[in-house]
């Protein structure tokens, strides 16, 4: 049997740039930086005092008052995003064969937040203060668990944690899952709420953090010569996911299609790329190959661009190698210029984001790149949107542990 054809049909944004996928899509064209001093904690003791926090979320707004305390704020954001996204697809669950839609989300890390605060609990007073809603409240599978139940989804419910390849690898096995008839419905994607003092403690601790924290709007600055680290970042990004004639048939809106997907590994350290680019090369090559479709039809990539050395030269290594002449005609921008970086939630936000970009024919920028770097010589959309032409679009997302993922998507008036 052919594999059978997957779109996506609905987006939920929660990012440092809105509360929703339009607020953040709107972020983006604007090229507006969502980084600001932290004020999540007392921060005035780290060599990094800045991160992309989400603002004014509400998570009463999903939850009733006695289920926040009972959920991490990394599940309050993927219920929120999941939310947005059932309603932009206008899914109603309620008419769906509940054994047919299933649940995939990933987090690097969960709940740090719950699991600082019961630590403290246990410190404090002992180990009866410790809640009986600390593990449920904290694991990664429980976001997916919490939006299965909110939806009634009984098909395939599961969660990745692949480091910062995370809810890449959701929303790719979703899409496999699919293309296997083992659902007719995914809710897919990633989450993540680690701006927490032992979330950015341990990554201050690598030397892995901007440090621009008196100009923390320009600290996030991919492929810039002056980029001196990432920018922690916090919140969701969550897809409907639906074979195509399962969409069609409820005359769902359809944003693209999702054609390819791959991945490698690095096999060479666990914190840093591979020098040559390779495991990056090899997950692209592997998600073109997967989708039948040559390097020379590939007009955008949103990069993983994390503002780290290592990472923005080596990627850009790994796109020169595999689309040769063809490289300096792509369009290449990194959205956690604005964004931050999404740990496990990067994959999830970054595909959403790609969705919209094809949707609406629009390359988002690369934020506050202002001086070249040689090891960095592409096109990488500096400082403002571009309306382009964009048939094919990939989004790459490579983790420690040298875990790769790539998304390829299509627009959907070329793929009717």
């Amino acid at each position: 049997m052919a594999p059978r054809r997957v779109v996506i049909t609905g987006v939920g944004l929660i990012s440092p740039l809105g509360l929703t996928a339009a607020e953040t899509w709107q972020g983006l064209l604007a090229s507006r930086s969502g980084v600001t001093p932290i004020t999540h904690f007392d921060a005035s003791q780290f060599s990094c005092r800045i991160a992309a926090e989400v603002k004014q979320f509400e998570p009463l707004r999903f939850l009733d008052k006695k289920d926040v305390r009972k959920t991490g704020r990394f599940i309050q954001f993927a219920l929120a995003a999941a939310t947005e996204a059932v309603a932009a697809a206008r899914l109603e669950p309620a008419r769906e064969d509940p054994n047919r839609v299933g649940v995939y989300i990933g987090s690097g890390i969960g709940g740090f937040d719950v699991i600082e605060r019961e630590h403290q609990a246990l410190l404090e007073g002992g180990p009866r203060k410790i809640s009986p809603f600390f593990i449920p409240a904290s694991i990664v599978n429980l976001a997916a668990g919490q939006v299965s139940i909110r939806f009634n989804a009984r098909g395939p419910n599961s969660a990745t944690c692949t480091a910062c390849t995370s809810s890449a690898h959701a929303v790719g096995d979703a899409y496999r899952i699919l293309e296997r008839d083992e659902a007719e419905v995914m809710v897919a994607g990633g989450t993540e709420a680690a701006i927490t003092p032992m979330g950015v403690g341990g990554f201050a601790a690598m030397r892995a953090l901007s440090t621009r924290n008196d100009d923390p709007e320009r600290a996030s600055r991919p492929f810039d010569l002056h980029r001196d680290g990432f920018v922690v970042g916090e919140g969701s990004g969550i897809l409907v996911l639906e074979e195509l004639e399962h969409a069609r048939r409820r005359q769902a809106p359809i944003l693209a299609e999702i054609v390819g997907y791959g991945m490698s590994s690095d096999a060479f350290h666990i914190t840093m790329p591979s020098e040559d680019g390779d495991g990056a090369f090899r997950a692209m090559a592997n998600t073109l190959k997967s989708a039948g479709v040559t390097p020379e039809q590939v007009d955008y990539i949103n990069a993983h661009g994390t503002s780290t050395a290592y990472n923005d030269k080596f990627e850009t290594l790994a796109i020169k190698r595999l689309f040769g002449e063809h490289a300096p005609r792509l369009a290449v921008s990194s959205t956690k210029s604005m964004t931050g970086h999404l740990l496990g939630g990067a994959g999830g936000l970054e595909a959403g984001i790609l969705a919209l970009s094809l949707q609406n024919q629009v390359a988002p920028p690369t934020a506050n790149y202002e001086t070249p770097d040689p090891d960095c010589d592409l096109d990488y959309v500096p400082n403002q949107a571009r309306p382009m032409s964009i048939r094919y679009a990939l989004s790459n997302s490579f983790g420690f542990g040298g875990t790769n993922a790539a998304l390829l998507f299509r627009r959907w008036e070329e793929a009717e």
